[in-house]
Protein backbone atom coordinates (compact mmCIF):
# COMPACT_ATOMS: atom_id res chain seq x y z
CA UNK A 1 0.00 0.00 0.00
CA UNK A 2 2.81 2.02 0.43
CA UNK A 3 3.96 2.13 -2.81
CA UNK A 4 0.55 2.87 -4.18
CA UNK A 5 0.53 6.07 -1.99
CA UNK A 6 4.04 7.29 -3.27
CA UNK A 7 3.08 6.90 -6.47
CA UNK A 8 -0.18 8.87 -6.33
CA UNK A 9 1.78 11.34 -4.44
CA UNK A 10 4.38 11.64 -7.27
CA UNK A 11 1.46 11.78 -9.93
CA UNK A 12 -0.27 14.91 -8.11
CA UNK A 13 3.51 16.70 -8.12
CA UNK A 14 3.67 15.95 -11.71
CA UNK A 15 0.37 17.87 -12.12
CA UNK A 16 0.56 20.56 -10.52
CA UNK A 17 4.34 21.00 -12.21
CA UNK A 18 2.85 21.18 -15.52
CA UNK A 19 -0.42 23.17 -14.05
CA UNK A 20 2.08 25.60 -12.80
CA UNK A 21 4.40 25.98 -16.28
CA UNK A 22 1.21 26.05 -18.72
CA UNK A 23 -0.30 29.57 -16.60
CA UNK A 24 -4.17 29.73 -15.47
CA UNK A 25 -6.60 27.36 -17.19
CA UNK A 26 -10.06 28.64 -17.87
CA UNK A 27 -12.98 26.00 -16.58
CA UNK A 28 -15.27 25.07 -18.16
CA UNK A 29 -18.90 26.05 -16.77
CA UNK A 30 -20.76 22.87 -17.21
CA UNK A 31 -23.80 24.77 -15.64
CA UNK A 32 -24.13 27.60 -18.17
CA UNK A 33 -24.77 28.20 -21.76
CA UNK A 34 -23.05 31.62 -21.43
CA UNK A 35 -19.93 32.46 -22.77
CA UNK A 36 -17.05 33.89 -20.43
CA UNK A 37 -16.53 37.41 -19.70
CA UNK A 38 -14.16 38.88 -22.51
CA UNK A 39 -13.80 42.70 -20.68
CA UNK A 40 -11.42 42.15 -16.64
CA UNK A 41 -13.46 41.93 -13.60
CA UNK A 42 -14.05 45.30 -12.17
CA UNK A 43 -11.48 46.48 -9.25
CA UNK A 44 -12.53 45.34 -5.70
CA UNK A 45 -13.30 48.57 -4.94
CA UNK A 46 -15.63 49.31 -7.42
CA UNK A 47 -17.20 45.82 -6.71
CA UNK A 48 -17.56 47.51 -2.99
CA UNK A 49 -19.23 50.46 -4.25
CA UNK A 50 -21.92 48.36 -6.13
CA UNK A 51 -22.66 46.02 -3.27
CA UNK A 52 -26.54 46.35 -2.55
CA UNK A 53 -28.83 44.71 -0.07
CA UNK A 54 -29.89 41.20 -1.71
CA UNK A 55 -33.43 39.85 -0.85
CA UNK A 56 -34.04 37.68 1.97
CA UNK A 57 -36.18 34.84 2.94
CA UNK A 58 -39.58 35.38 3.54
CA UNK A 59 -41.93 34.70 5.84
CA UNK A 60 -43.85 30.81 5.27
CA UNK A 61 -47.25 32.91 6.01
CA UNK A 62 -46.19 34.99 3.33
CA UNK A 63 -45.34 32.39 0.68
CA UNK A 64 -48.44 30.75 1.40
CA UNK A 65 -51.26 33.27 0.41
CA UNK A 66 -49.02 34.47 -2.58
CA UNK A 67 -49.73 31.42 -4.18
CA UNK A 68 -51.28 31.77 -7.82
CA UNK A 69 -54.18 29.52 -6.91
CA UNK A 70 -56.62 29.84 -3.84
CA UNK A 71 -59.04 31.70 -1.88
CA UNK A 72 -56.85 34.11 -0.21
CA UNK A 73 -54.76 35.15 -3.69
CA UNK A 74 -58.29 35.66 -5.19
CA UNK A 75 -58.89 38.24 -2.56
CA UNK A 76 -56.04 40.02 -2.73
CA UNK A 77 -56.40 40.24 -6.72
CA UNK A 78 -59.74 41.36 -6.56
CA UNK A 79 -58.60 44.18 -4.18
CA UNK A 80 -55.87 45.10 -6.62
CA UNK A 81 -58.88 45.01 -9.30
CA UNK A 82 -60.63 47.43 -7.42
CA UNK A 83 -57.73 49.55 -6.94
CA UNK A 84 -56.51 49.76 -10.86
CA UNK A 85 -59.77 49.62 -12.56
CA UNK A 86 -61.80 52.42 -10.21
CA UNK A 87 -65.61 53.19 -10.82
CA UNK A 88 -64.88 56.43 -11.14
CA UNK A 89 -61.88 59.21 -10.94
CA UNK A 90 -57.69 58.49 -11.96
CA UNK A 91 -56.20 55.17 -10.17
CA UNK A 92 -55.06 56.06 -7.19
CA UNK A 93 -51.17 55.87 -6.74
CA UNK A 94 -50.47 56.88 -2.61
CA UNK A 95 -52.56 54.15 -0.85
CA UNK A 96 -52.37 53.81 3.36
CA UNK A 97 -53.12 50.50 4.98
CA UNK A 98 -54.29 50.80 7.72
CA UNK A 99 -56.91 49.13 11.01
CA UNK A 100 -58.38 50.32 13.65
CA UNK A 101 -56.53 48.60 16.70
CA UNK A 102 -53.35 46.34 16.53
CA UNK A 103 -53.15 42.41 15.81
CA UNK A 104 -55.21 42.82 13.37
CA UNK A 105 -53.51 41.85 10.37
CA UNK A 106 -52.84 45.19 8.36
CA UNK A 107 -49.01 44.91 7.70
CA UNK A 108 -49.50 41.41 6.35
CA UNK A 109 -52.46 42.47 4.02
CA UNK A 110 -50.33 45.49 2.87
CA UNK A 111 -47.39 42.84 2.19
CA UNK A 112 -49.80 40.44 0.00
CA UNK A 113 -51.23 43.31 -1.97
CA UNK A 114 -48.09 45.20 -2.86
CA UNK A 115 -46.58 41.77 -4.12
CA UNK A 116 -49.98 41.08 -6.11
CA UNK A 117 -49.72 45.12 -7.82
CA UNK A 118 -45.78 44.31 -8.59
CA UNK A 119 -46.99 40.56 -10.43
CA UNK A 120 -49.08 42.83 -12.60
CA UNK A 121 -48.05 43.80 -16.21
CA UNK A 122 -47.54 47.10 -16.33
CA UNK A 123 -47.37 48.43 -12.53
CA UNK A 124 -44.29 48.77 -10.22
CA UNK A 125 -45.15 49.16 -6.17
CA UNK A 126 -43.45 50.74 -3.52
CA UNK A 127 -44.01 49.48 0.12
CA UNK A 128 -43.03 51.87 3.23
CA UNK A 129 -43.35 50.89 6.10
CA UNK A 130 -44.71 53.59 8.44
CA UNK A 131 -45.37 51.47 11.24
CA UNK A 132 -42.29 53.06 13.50
CA UNK A 133 -43.51 51.60 16.95
CA UNK A 134 -43.81 47.81 15.57
CA UNK A 135 -42.71 47.54 12.00
CA UNK A 136 -43.40 44.10 10.63
CA UNK A 137 -42.20 44.52 7.01
CA UNK A 138 -38.71 43.41 7.44
CA UNK A 139 -39.83 40.32 9.00
CA UNK A 140 -42.28 39.24 6.41
CA UNK A 141 -39.58 39.57 3.60
CA UNK A 142 -36.31 38.57 5.49
CA UNK A 143 -34.89 42.30 5.66
CA UNK A 144 -32.46 43.53 8.75
CA UNK A 145 -34.44 46.72 9.22
CA UNK A 146 -31.02 48.46 9.99
CA UNK A 147 -32.14 51.24 8.25
CA UNK A 148 -34.74 53.22 6.51
CA UNK A 149 -37.98 55.59 7.47
CA UNK A 150 -37.09 56.42 10.34
CA UNK A 151 -33.05 57.35 9.25
CA UNK A 152 -34.90 59.70 6.15
CA UNK A 153 -36.93 61.94 8.71
CA UNK A 154 -34.74 62.18 11.65
CA UNK A 155 -30.94 62.12 9.48
CA UNK A 156 -32.38 63.19 6.36
CA UNK A 157 -30.79 60.32 4.19
CA UNK A 158 -31.44 60.45 0.90
CA UNK A 159 -34.33 58.04 -0.46
CA UNK A 160 -32.59 55.97 -3.09
CA UNK A 161 -30.39 54.40 -0.63
CA UNK A 162 -32.33 53.22 1.56
CA UNK A 163 -34.90 51.09 -0.31
CA UNK A 164 -34.03 47.69 -0.71
CA UNK A 165 -35.71 44.81 -3.07
CA UNK A 166 -38.12 42.39 -1.79
CA UNK A 167 -37.48 39.15 -3.97
CA UNK A 168 -39.91 40.57 -6.83
CA UNK A 169 -38.16 42.81 -9.58
CA UNK A 170 -41.19 45.50 -9.61
CA UNK A 171 -41.52 45.52 -6.32
CA UNK A 172 -39.15 47.57 -3.57
CA UNK A 173 -39.31 48.61 0.11
CA UNK A 174 -38.73 51.29 2.57
CA UNK A 175 -38.00 49.42 6.02
CA UNK A 176 -39.33 52.05 9.02
CA UNK A 177 -35.62 51.73 10.12
CA UNK A 178 -34.58 51.68 13.96
CA UNK A 179 -36.47 52.10 16.64
CA UNK A 180 -36.59 55.94 17.88
CA UNK A 181 -37.81 57.61 20.66
CA UNK A 182 -40.81 59.94 19.44
CA UNK A 183 -42.25 57.55 16.83
CA UNK A 184 -45.61 59.85 16.47
CA UNK A 185 -43.80 63.14 16.30
CA UNK A 186 -41.63 61.93 13.13
CA UNK A 187 -44.91 60.40 11.67
CA UNK A 188 -46.99 63.99 12.45
CA UNK A 189 -43.58 66.16 10.99
CA UNK A 190 -44.39 67.99 8.22
CA UNK A 191 -41.02 66.22 6.70
CA UNK A 192 -43.16 63.06 6.48
CA UNK A 193 -46.19 64.43 5.01
CA UNK A 194 -44.37 66.15 2.50
CA UNK A 195 -42.65 62.70 2.01
CA UNK A 196 -46.04 61.64 0.49
CA UNK A 197 -46.15 64.03 -1.78
CA UNK A 198 -42.41 63.57 -2.75
CA UNK A 199 -42.59 59.73 -3.62
CA UNK A 200 -45.88 60.53 -5.62
CA UNK A 201 -44.15 63.07 -7.96
CA UNK A 202 -40.78 61.35 -8.21
CA UNK A 203 -42.25 57.80 -8.70
CA UNK A 204 -44.89 58.33 -11.33
CA UNK A 205 -44.54 55.45 -12.66
CA UNK A 206 -45.92 52.94 -9.77
CA UNK A 207 -48.12 52.41 -6.70
CA UNK A 208 -47.18 53.38 -3.43
CA UNK A 209 -48.04 51.42 -0.17
CA UNK A 210 -48.16 53.12 3.28
CA UNK A 211 -48.09 50.41 6.28
CA UNK A 212 -49.60 52.89 8.69
CA UNK A 213 -49.73 52.35 12.64
CA UNK A 214 -53.63 51.64 14.05
CA UNK A 215 -55.65 54.56 14.27
CA UNK A 216 -56.55 53.53 18.14
CA UNK A 217 -53.07 53.72 19.04
CA UNK A 218 -51.51 56.21 16.90
CA UNK A 219 -53.35 59.39 15.97
CA UNK A 220 -50.99 61.04 13.56
CA UNK A 221 -52.62 57.59 11.44
CA UNK A 222 -55.47 60.33 10.40
CA UNK A 223 -53.07 63.34 9.22
CA UNK A 224 -51.34 60.78 6.96
CA UNK A 225 -54.76 60.04 5.45
CA UNK A 226 -55.48 63.11 4.34
CA UNK A 227 -52.50 63.21 1.95
CA UNK A 228 -53.17 60.10 -0.22
CA UNK A 229 -55.16 59.07 -2.72
CA UNK A 230 -57.14 56.44 -1.41
CA UNK A 231 -57.53 54.58 2.59
CA UNK A 232 -57.50 50.37 2.67
CA UNK A 233 -59.14 49.41 5.75
CA UNK A 234 -58.32 46.15 7.51
CA UNK A 235 -61.28 44.55 9.83
CA UNK A 236 -59.94 41.33 12.10
CA UNK A 237 -63.22 39.33 11.80
CA UNK A 238 -63.65 38.35 15.95
CA UNK A 239 -61.36 41.01 17.05
CA UNK A 240 -62.17 44.55 15.58
CA UNK A 241 -64.72 46.43 17.66
CA UNK A 242 -67.89 48.14 15.50
CA UNK A 243 -67.59 51.22 17.11
CA UNK A 244 -63.77 51.75 16.80
CA UNK A 245 -64.15 51.28 13.02
CA UNK A 246 -67.24 53.75 12.61
CA UNK A 247 -64.59 56.11 14.14
CA UNK A 248 -61.80 55.00 12.19
CA UNK A 249 -64.25 55.48 9.19
CA UNK A 250 -65.57 59.34 10.64
CA UNK A 251 -61.50 60.11 11.56
CA UNK A 252 -60.38 59.56 8.06
CA UNK A 253 -63.55 60.56 5.84
CA UNK A 254 -65.66 58.17 3.80
CA UNK A 255 -64.58 59.17 -0.05
CA UNK A 256 -60.87 58.39 1.26
CA UNK A 257 -62.37 54.77 1.75
CA UNK A 258 -61.07 51.90 -1.22
CA UNK A 259 -62.34 49.06 0.56
CA UNK A 260 -62.35 46.93 3.69
CA UNK A 261 -60.75 43.87 4.14
CA UNK A 262 -62.93 41.30 6.31
CA UNK A 263 -59.52 39.60 7.74
CA UNK A 264 -59.54 36.19 9.20
CA UNK A 265 -62.63 35.08 8.98
CA UNK A 266 -63.59 31.43 9.11
CA UNK A 267 -65.69 30.05 6.27
CA UNK A 268 -68.13 26.94 6.90
CA UNK A 269 -68.80 24.67 4.52
CA UNK A 270 -72.11 25.54 3.54
CA UNK A 271 -70.28 29.27 2.66
CA UNK A 272 -67.91 27.06 -0.11
CA UNK A 273 -71.29 25.72 -1.25
CA UNK A 274 -73.16 29.18 -1.88
CA UNK A 275 -69.80 31.08 -3.47
CA UNK A 276 -68.14 28.17 -5.29
CA UNK A 277 -65.19 27.57 -3.80
CA UNK A 278 -63.11 24.66 -5.04
CA UNK A 279 -60.47 24.29 -1.91
CA UNK A 280 -61.31 24.52 1.66
CA UNK A 281 -59.96 27.37 3.54
CA UNK A 282 -59.30 26.81 7.31
CA UNK A 283 -58.21 30.57 7.87
CA UNK A 284 -57.79 33.58 5.18
CA UNK A 285 -54.72 34.98 6.67
CA UNK A 286 -52.26 34.51 9.59
CA UNK A 287 -52.32 36.54 12.57
CA UNK A 288 -49.64 39.57 12.84
CA UNK A 289 -46.49 38.74 14.60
Amino acid sequence: MGKVFNALKRADESVELEREAMGPVAVENRHSWEPPPVSPPPPRKEIAEKKVQQPGQWDDRLILATMTTGPVAESIRALRTRILFPSSGKIPRTILVTSAAPDEGKSFICANLGISLAQGVDNYCLLVDCDLRKPGQHDFFGLGNKAGLSDYLQHKKQIPELLVPSGIEKLSILQAGPRSINPAELLGSAAMTSLVDELAQRYDDRIVLFDSPPLHAASETAVLAQHVDGVVLVVRYGVSRREHVKALADAIGRDKILGVIFNAYRATVLDYKVFGYYEYQQESYGSEK
